[in-house]
């Protein structure tokens, strides 16, 4: 089985999520431009303590600590 297929942010995963400052009420146009998507750490972890993400073919992990800080390394 390839990592990708294992991964929790697998496309299908993300394409299921909404970014939490997204207001869903408002269609895309009326949204403010400029305005950052803010994603849920609980979503991302998804019950996990540690995921990989492939950014350019480099691999980081992103991981929450015992006292529920993150850290992101290559």
């Amino acid at each position: 089985m390839s990592p990708a297929s294992t991964s929790p942010l697998s496309p299908a995963v993300l394409s299921d999520a909404t970014p939490e400052s997204a207001d869903a009420s408002l269609p895309e146009k009326s949204r403010p431009s400029g305005a950052v998507p803010r994603w849920s750490s609980r979503t991302l972890l998804a019950g996990r303590q540690e995921i990989e993400i492939d950014h350019d073919g480099a691999v980081y992990r992103l991981r929450q600590t015992s006292l529920g800080k993150l850290i992101l390394t290559k």
